[in-house]
């Protein structure tokens, strides 16, 4: 049986840590090095690094954060955040990161996953997908949940992976920060249509809530923010909740 992943997510805003809810409301947390190195010591399975206003602003993302991080942990880091071109890839890659997380810059450039997965393999392209209910539609968005796109997300995720994507992350705005559960409507019906590793994002608030994620096979991962930066949820107590329910977990 393949092990369930546990995933805490740093999203940087000017150097640091923060959270919202639904995409809004952004407060500051933490320090990104400190947390990273937390998350490195905390049985974290990965950890991801989103530099959640690089598209947006149309910038680079921020490398300086990104070495330190990289530097203290000993886990995979897949990072994201104003990825436009392949050579954005190459640039994170030497900063130290395991996979990139693409989004705003695979809708403007469909070809760019492909493109990176041709370079770098599968196995390194995430596409990170922020999807919202508009009028009955999981619809996709872009610039951190700013920009409709208008994209059928069932559609886009199938187009990714046929890109070349080898992993997916579906974040539910609906869901984000609000704690009530993951959206498990809209990742099985993403689920139903794709053959790689999911990771579900938006919504965690207890362990229960993994422990219902994790009854359906297609779900690989489940990332969180907030109930791990707070120290609600601590992740080895996590996974030994998990485990004594019968679902694998690398403890």
């Amino acid at each position: 049986m393949i092990t369930k992943r546990i995933i805490p997510c740093l999203d940087i805003r000017d150097g640091r840590v923060v959270k919202g809810t639904n995409f809004e409301g952004i407060r500051d947390v933490a320090d990104p090095v400190e947390m990273a190195r937390f998350y490195n010591e905390s049985g974290a399975d990965e950890l991801v690094f989103y530099d959640i206003t690089a598209s947006f602003e149309q910038r680079k993302l921020f490398t300086e954060i990104l070495k330190k991080v990289a530097s203290e942990i000993f886990i995979p880091l897949t990072v994201g955040g104003g990825i436009q071109t392949v050579e954005d890839f190459d640039r994170v890659l030497k900063c130290g990161a395991d996979k990139v997380s693409v989004n705003s810059g695979a809708i403007k450039n469909p070809d760019l996953i492909r493109e990176a997965a041709q370079k770098y393999g599968d196995q390194c392209v995430v596409l990170s997908m922020d999807v919202k209910r508009v009028d009955g539609k999981f619809t996709v968005f872009a610039k951190g949940g700013r920009e409709n796109t208008g994209l059928d997300a069932i559609e886009w995720a199938v187009k990714g992976v046929q890109n070349g994507a080898g992993e997916l992350v579906i974040n539910s705005i609906d869901t984000d920060g609000v704690r009530n559960g993951f959206d498990l409507e809209m990742l099985n019906a993403i689920a139903a249509h794709v053959d790689v590793p999911i990771i579900a994002s938006g919504g965690a608030g207890t362990m229960e809530h993994f422990a219902e994620l994790f009854q359906y096979p297609s779900m690989d991962a489940g990332l969180a923010a907030g109930i791990f930066h707070t120290k609600e949820v601590e992740i080895r107590a996590l996974k030994q909740f998990l485990r004594d329910r019968g679902i694998e977990m690398r403890v």
